[in-house]
């Protein structure tokens, strides 16, 4: 079984470690370059969507969810 972690960065982007596969809605897989940690874009500005390319920085993206128990 491989571990995967998503983790969700302050005010930036949700960042996979693990092997993953990110498709499209037509079930397309995005290239990945063999890259065992992803960003994933939130803020909706991004160049490269889905994945992150640092405009959160620039667009005022502010969050900071917390998981509750």
């Amino acid at each position: 079984m491989s571990d995967v972690k998503v983790r969700v960065r302050d005010n930036g982007p949700l960042l996979v470690s693990g092997p993953i596969t990110v498709e499209d809605a037509d079930g397309n897989s995005f290239d990945l370059g063999g890259k065992e940690n992803t960003a994933l874009c939130r803020c909706g500005a991004s160049g490269k969507r889905p994945f992150c390319d640092g405009a959160h920085n620039r667009c005022g993206f502010e969050s900071a969810e917390r998981a509750s128990s």
